[in-house]
């Protein structure tokens, strides 16, 4: 059996970490997940998906994250059955993630690597900028190849 899934979205909030009675840290966040296709009256929805990060990965969600930065959650899938304070039936869904990435650099500030030109616009596909220390800025056009698969 296989249950692996892999969400790429913003945390809809800062994240939550707290400790069970045996000290294992678990941090729980809410990932706004974009659709890749628009409904029919033309506009893109969006899922908010709840995740859960133990021990270290919870840590290191906590510690690096918060509202609006872009994760990449590798894990899996977990139904959770549960009941209300009324003592009705519910269930949940939520991603236990086993691994967490940063899903863009934090607000481009690395001095030797920019997405954008000097003029602050986003480069068009396919052109590739590096800026670095005591050099010039070198522009270079990404070779697509002749677009013809090799098989």
């Amino acid at each position: 059996m296989l249950n692996h899934i892999v969400i790429m979205g913003r945390l809809t909030r800062d994240p939550e970490l707290r400790y069970t009675q045996s000290g294992t840290p678990v941090a729980s966040f809410t990932l706004a997940v974009d659709r890749d296709f628009k409904n029919k009256s033309g506009e893109k929805e969006t899922d908010f998906i709840d995740c859960v990060a133990w021990r270290q990965t919870g840590e290191f969600v906590s510690k690096y994250f918060s509202k609006g930065s872009m994760a990449v959650v590798s894990g899996r899938l977990q139904i959770r059955d549960w009941q209300d304070k009324d003592g009705n039936k519910r269930r949940s869904a939520e991603v236990v993630a086993d691994n967490i990435y940063f899903g863009e650099s934090k607000g481009n500030k690395s001095p030797n690597r920019s997405n954008t030109a000097p003029s602050g616009k986003p480069f068009p596909a396919g052109v590739m900028f590096e800026e670095t220390e005591g050099q010039t800025s070198t522009f270079s056009e990404i070779d697509n190849g002749d677009g013809d698969l090799p098989f």
